[in-house]
């Protein structure tokens, strides 16, 4: 799962970014509203906001992430209680505000509850299997088989996009982060996955994408 988070108080951005990658979860930070925004498009799965920062608030960013995609949960933290603050985050779309100062344990638990994906276990070809909760790809005999970085990143959108094409461009901002990469590239990294499937697993999608086939 991939989340971005926007906090400008270093000490409690440490102690975040350090609990959530205890927990796998792969995390890019931002204390600064305008790198941030050249950011909300490559890919993520949760945005954790804090409302005043430099550059752009978390309010104005939220409000720039609603116009493009009104599905990525996202959870304001703030140290403001005022209840027409509160108010203008949830009408802007934001899913949950926690109030600083938190336990980490809030904060984990929000992410669980609205970020994880419903499905944690795919089923694929051949009697494989792969754990999104733990980004482990099983082998029909139960063994695990070995993924590098940006193959759980990619099996991890093809897994949480079932039934969908995945295009060149969407995977160039999950797996790569919005670094800009070629089309070559992604070919490369798709070939290295599909040998560690099962035959037909990720399939063609006549040259604009792919597509996952899995047990229905």
């Amino acid at each position: 799962m991939k989340i971005l988070i926007l906090e400008d108080n270093e000490r409690l951005a440490n102690l975040i970014v350090e609990a959530l990658e205890q927990k796998k979860y792969h995390v890019d930070l931002f204390n600064d509203g305008k790198r941030a925004l050249e950011a909300i498009d490559n890919g993520y799965d949760c945005f954790i906001l804090d409302i005043n920062v430099p550059g752009i608030g978390g309010l104005s960013l939220l409000k720039e992430i609603r116009s493009m995609d009104n599905a990525t949960p996202a959870i304001i933290i703030s140290a403001n209680v005022e209840l027409d603050t509160i108010q203008e985050a949830y009408s802007k779309g934001c899913d949950e505000y926690l109030k600083k100062p938190f336990y980490m344990y809030e904060l984990e638990t929000k992410i669980e509850k609205l970020c994880k994906p419903k499905i944690c276990l795919v089923t694929l070809q051949g009697g494989f299997t792969y754990s999104i909760e733990h980004e482990q790809l099983l082998d029909a005999t139960g063994e695990e088989v070995k993924l590098a970085k940006k193959e759980i990143l990619l099996l991890n959108l093809f897994t949480k996009n079932l039934n969908k094409n995945i295009s060149f461009e969407r995977i160039e901002q999950y797996v790569w982060g919005g670094e800009l990469t070629t089309t070559e590239n992604i070919r490369a990294l798709v070939k290295r996955l599909r040998k560690k499937l099962p035959d037909d697993t990720i399939e063609n999608q006549g040259g604009i994408g792919y597509r996952l086939n899995y047990e229905h």
